[in-house]
């Protein structure tokens, strides 16, 4: 294995007659060096080789002039690592793997469907904007429009209210007002203090309202009672001696709500019967 430095002191000393390449075993230029060695300037190049010599690198240096040697220790680095590799593997296959035990799927938990968003209404907030803007004509319309979306929605039906009482519109407040205390709206001493709703309280009919708790009195017709309606229905039938004009009376009495649907069943027999 060539030395750097003794290639370097060799290329110093006898440089021209190339002695220092014979060293490193390039022996067709030490030839050459040693032909034209009375030749002042193959001493210059000699001592430019060894000025080389000393300034290189190790490594280069072995990896240039020394290659057998360092092709033989990296093919035994190498193999070294591969054997180590193969080592490895082989202890991790032998070695037992708490990771890869067998697990039983779990059983699925049952989730709760997520509730449904409430549905769109932009038609409440503009009416409620338009109420304070004190534009109530664009406000009930708008709560109209609202109540086609949400029908039972208690603070449009009290908007509403408020708007027709201050549009002096008294039967079409009073009658949403009813329908907002029928869907739960309960606080009646806001009712007896809004100013909103200061026209609807002076009208005569507010009292028996307030008497109602706060709903509207039913009709004459629907409080009479079932013997008195059956006696009416009774007296109409007789009085139409065609069988086709008292079916048709029949269904009229039901489409009027004087009739239910058993009633009207039950009188359609006797008419066929």
């Amino acid at each position: 294995m060539k030395e750097k430095n003794v290639a370097g002191i060799l290329a110093l000393f006898l440089g021209g007659l190339g002695v220092h390449r014979f060293y490193l075993g390039q022996t067709g230029l030490g030839i050459f060096y040693l032909i034209f060695c009375w030749f002042p300037v193959m001493w210059i190049i000699g001592l430019i080789d060894a000025i080389a010599f000393f300034s290189m690198d190790e490594q280069v240096f072995n990896r240039k002039y020394n290659r057998q040697y360092v092709k033989r220790d990296t093919d035994y680095d190498r193999r070294d690592y591969r054997r180590r590799g193969r080592e490895e593997r082989r202890e991790e296959r032998r070695a037992p793997r708490p990771d890869r035990r067998y697990e039983a799927p779990r059983p699925r938990q049952y989730q709760r469907p997520k509730a449904r968003p409430p549905r769109n209404n932009p038609y409440k907030a503009s009416g409620i904007k338009k109420f304070k803007d004190y534009d109530y004509d664009g406000a009930i319309e708008d709560f109209n429009k609202s109540l086609d979306i949400e029908p039972n929605d208690i603070a449009t039906h009290w908007g509403l209210a408020c708007a027709y009482s201050l549009n002096e519109k008294p039967e079409k407040a009073f009658f949403h007002l009813d329908q907002a205390v029928s869907n739960g709206f309960n606080d009646f001493q806001r009712i007896k203090e809004k100013d909103d709703l200061a026209y609807l309280r002076i009208q005569p009919e507010f009292e028996t309202f307030e008497k109602n708790g706060f709903r509207l009195q039913q009709q004459a017709a629907a409080a009479e009672s079932p013997a008195e309606e059956a006696e009416e229905q009774e007296d109409i039938l007789e009085g139409q001696p065609d069988l086709l004009e008292q079916l048709k009376r029949l269904g009229d009495l039901r489409e009027k709500g004087l009739l239910t649907e058993e009633e009207f069943t039950t009188q359609k027999r006797k008419l066929l019967g």
